[in-house]
């Protein structure tokens, strides 16, 4: 029985998807629940799973196509790879299947025999076994034979002639587009400014050198800098509320809760999974869920719910080994906070130079909404609970 294989019901706001990676192609055999296929939306990607047992018996939507809710993609023969088993050959019919497909292979390959792995390697990566020289007992051609050829002709075709200038035109892909779409409208409706400030690193690291390990042990995931600086926003928002609101047509929106999202770089493009009511988080309870935040987004595993609604936005450019930089506000949000690489300069404290493992804050904010008196506030009492931690336990 032929089954359809649709497109799922779309996240909303969301109007059609790309059809991104096909994981089977036709005469695969495919199991219930086995992802087939990836979509990809301007937001996230989407996974599609086969409705029964089967065969992969047509792929109607090819990659790259533009698809909609409930569009059918692929058909598959419910039951067929039973059938196929059922009707399996012997042993000894596919050896002598086996031995009939080598001497054929051996008379068009210039009476070179082929091992069945590298009758499929030669397969896969359409070589001319003519060409290649076996190494196998009696001059058979192996599989790693196949591979070395391959490797070779890359790696001769990857070095362009000398004055050659190459170029490659790819599409982009729906989350870049919209990412791009998102960044340039900030740009263009916001009258947006940054103010930098640094902070003295040491007292973390030293907290972060002495309990990691007992911390690790007892929860079961890495201390960073991330759950510090989550826990020292949250501080200074309550201290500078406007930092945390955000602007609906001519209305000020001040929210009382605190989701702060954390930006993730992905191979697809950047993407700001939230941490939900921070302020009720104990510090273990935020790196969990920044961890588990940062898998999803690179796995493409992130739902719509989980990157919507923050009211401030954290983003590491260190991590990179960015040392300074402006980040772009996250709209609707009103403000960003950009960390940077932690780098030793000499700073003067007390009329002595000495040598501290310093960091740059850059905190861009909506100017329309935040004056510099706030966004000073902001920034000058997070460089205080990070210089003095025992403030984050304090509250104060």
């Amino acid at each position: 029985m032929s089954l359809e294989v649709k497109v799922p019901l779309l996240p909303e706001s969301i109007s059609d998807a790309t059809v991104a990676t096909w994981h089977k192609k036709p005469g695969d055999k495919v199991t219930r629940d086995e992802n087939i296929v990836d979509l990809e939306t301007d937001k996230v990607m989407l996974e599609v799973p086969a409705p029964a047992d089967g065969i992969l018996k047509e792929i109607i939507k090819d990659s790259g196509a533009t698809v909609k809710a409930q569009e059918v993609i692929a058909i598959i023969e419910e039951g067929a790879a039973e059938k196929t088993e059922t009707k399996s050959e012997t042993k000894s019919d596919a050896k002598k299947t086996e031995t009939k497909q080598e001497k054929t292979e051996t008379k068009s390959t210039g009476n070179k025999p082929l091992s069945p792995a590298a009758r499929r390697a030669a397969a896969e990566h359409e070589v001319d076994v003519s060409d290649v020289k076996g190494t196998g007992k009696d001059g058979r051609v192996t599989k790693e034979n196949i591979l070395s050829n391959t490797a070779k002709k890359t790696s001769d075709s990857s070095q362009p002639a000398l004055g050659e200038r190459t170029e490659k035109r790819v599409p982009m892909t729906r989350i870049r587009h919209r990412i791009a779409e998102r960044l340039l409208e900030v740009t263009q409706n916001t009258a947006m400014l940054t103010t930098f400030n640094e902070v003295n690193m040491a007292p973390v690291m030293d907290i972060r050198a002495r309990y990691k390990e007992k911390f690790e042990k007892k929860y079961n995931v890495r201390l960073g800098f991330m759950s510090f600086f989550v826990r020292a926003c949250v501080e200074a928002l309550k201290r500078a509320p406007v930092v945390n609101a955000s602007i609906d047509g001519n209305d000020i929106v001040y929210h009382g809760y605190f989701d702060i999202g954390v930006a993730v770089s992905t191979d697809r493009g950047l993407v700001v999974p939230v941490i939900r009511d921070a302020d009720r988080l104990s510090m273990a309870e935020i790196e969990l869920k920044i961890t588990e935040a940062a898998e999803k987004a690179r796995t493409g595993k992130l739902s719509l719910e989980e990157m919507q609604g923050g009211t401030f936005t954290i983003t590491n450019g260190g991590v990179f080994g960015s040392l300074m930089a402006t980040p772009i506000i996250n709209a609707p949000q009103c403000a960003i906070l950009g960390m940077h690489k932690i780098q030793e300069r000499a700073v003067v404290e007390k009329g002595q130079v000495v040598v501290r493992p310093m960091m740059y804050l850059a905190l861009s904010y909506d100017h329309r909404l935040i004056d510099g008196k706030e966004s000073v506030t902001f920034l000058v009492a997070i460089k205080e609970l990070l210089e003095d931690p025992t403030r984050l336990l304090l509250e104060i």
